[in-house]
C-alpha cells in the first residue's frame, strides 16, 4: 500500500495535475474570501455608525460559514479532476493488468490510491488556513465552528474522492470518468431539494441521502455523530464497490 501511495503522490506532483488543481482551488477560494471579507468589513463600518445593526454582525456567521459553503461547491467541481485518472488511466494504458498481477492485494492498491488523493486534498485544505488566520488578526473568531467546519470539509472531500475512485474503476476514458463522477455527486447534492416537493416520509429520506444536508451541521459548529457516520458509510460503500470492480477484472483475466 505504501509503495502505491508513494507512486501516486509522485505522479501527482511530477505532472501539472496537482499544481493545476491546487492553483485553481486557491484562486477561486481566495476570490470568494476576498469578496466575503470585503463585504463584512463594509458592514462593520456601517455598524459602527448604527449600533443596532452591529448586534447581528458575527464574523463566524458572516465570513467563515459562507466561505465554507463556497469551498464545498468548488470541491464538487474539482474533485472529479483529481480522481478521474486513478484507475481509468491504468485501464486505458493496459497497466491495470500488470498492477493486479503484482503480489499485492487489490484492497492495498485501492487504499493506496485513495490515500494519495486524500493527501493531496488535505494539503489543499491546509493552505486555506491562511484565510481564518487573516480573519483572526482583525477580529475574534469562534474556534469551535472553525474546527467543525474543517472536519466537515475533510469528510465531504473524502466522500467525493471515494465516489470518484469507484467510478474511475469502471471506465477507461478519463473524461467519461470525470463527467460521470460529477453527475453522480451533483445528484446526491441536489437530491435533498426534491424532498420539499414530495413531502412526508420521502422528504426525510431524500434529505438523509443528500451530501450537503449533512454538512450544514458542521458549518454551524455542530458535531453530530449521525453526519460523521453518514460520510464514513458513504466512503466505505463507494470503496467496497470499487474493490469488487477490481476483483471482477481479475476474475475475467
Amino acid at each position: 500500500m505504501l509503495a502505491i501511495l508513494k507512486k501516486e503522490l509522485r505522479l501527482y506532483f511530477t505532472t501539472p495535475v496537482a499544481y493545476g488543481v491546487v492553483f485553481c482551488f486557491l484562486l477561486v477560494t481566495g476570490y470568494f474570501f476576498y469578496s466575503i471579507f470585503a463585504f463584512y468589513t463594509m458592514a462593520s463600518m456601517q455598524a459602527a455608525m448604527n449600533p443596532q445593526m452591529g448586534r447581528d454582525l458575527n464574523v463566524t456567521d458572516s465570513v467563515l460559514r459562507p466561505l465554507f459553503s463556497n469551498v464545498s461547491v468548488i470541491l464538487l467541481l474539482l474533485m472529479p479532476l483529481v480522481t478521474m485518472r486513478l484507475f481509468a488511466e491504468e485501464r486505458r494504458s493496459g497497466t491495470i493488468e500488470l498492477l493486479l498481477t503484482y503480489p499485492v492485494r487489490d484492497g492495498a492498491v485501492l487504499l493506496g490510491k485513495y490515500l494519495a488523493a486524500l493527501g493531496l486534498y488535505a494539503s489543499m485544505l491546509v493552505l486555506t488556513l491562511l484565510y481564518p488566520g487573516i480573519v483572526a488578526y482583525f477580529a475574534r473568531i469562534e474556534w469551535g465552528p472553525l474546527l467543525t467546519g474543517y472536519v466537515g470539509l475533510l469528510l465531504m472531500g473524502a466522500t467525493f474522492i471515494a465516489v470518484g475512485i469507484c467510478i474511475s474503476s469502471f471506465f477507461e476514458n478519463q473524461i467519461m470518468a470525470g463527467t460521470v463522477t460529477f453527475v453522480t455527486l451533483l445528484m446526491f447534492w441536489v437530491i435533498g431539494w426534491s424532498g420539499d416537493a414530495v413531502g412526508g416520509v420521502w422528504k426525510a429520506v431524500l434529505s438523509e441521502l443528500s451530501i450537503i444536508e449533512h454538512y450544514d451541521s458542521f458549518a454551524k459548529g455542530i458535531f453530530d455523530t449521525k453526519d460523521v457516520i453518514y460520510y464514513l458509510n458513504f466512503n466505505l460503500l463507494a470503496l467496497f464497490i470499487a474493490l469488487k470492480s477490481l476483483e471482477s477484472r481479475r476474475w475475467k483475466g
